[in-house]
């Protein structure tokens, strides 16, 4: 599913003061004051980026463990497979769930 964190380009949107652009002239002046600006940007870059490489670290971590679960409930099926094989060549009939008793569903009325 996309949403607007997976669209092309989203990220790479400039700013006005990135793009340098500004509504009055520059002046000698606001030297300081765009050396302020970059030191608070570089170090809000700079926390993000931690951010993002937690934020990866845990992901791979998630993406390993889903990966055991998985190859776990495999190997689980395919040993309740192949005893499914042998029960169904000693009965002579293949496997049916439907053989028990059936679950019916509980129905009730809604009243508006």
């Amino acid at each position: 599913m996309r949403d607007v964190n997976s669209l092309p380009g989203i990220h790479k949107l400039r700013t006005m003061f990135s793009a340098r652009k500004r509504s009055i002239p520059r002046l000698q002046s606001s030297a300081y004051l765009d050396l302020y600006m970059l030191n608070k940007e570089k170090e809000r870059l700079l926390k993000e980026s931690d951010r993002a490489g937690m934020r990866g670290a845990v992901i791979e971590k998630r993406l390993e463990e889903i990966d055991l679960e998985t190859n776990k409930l495999q190997d689980a099926e395919a040993i309740a497979g192949s005893s499914r094989s042998e029960q169904s060549r000693t009965t002579g009939r293949a496997f049916n769930q439907q053989d028990g008793a059936k679950k019916e569903w509980k129905k009730m009325k809604l009243n508006y």
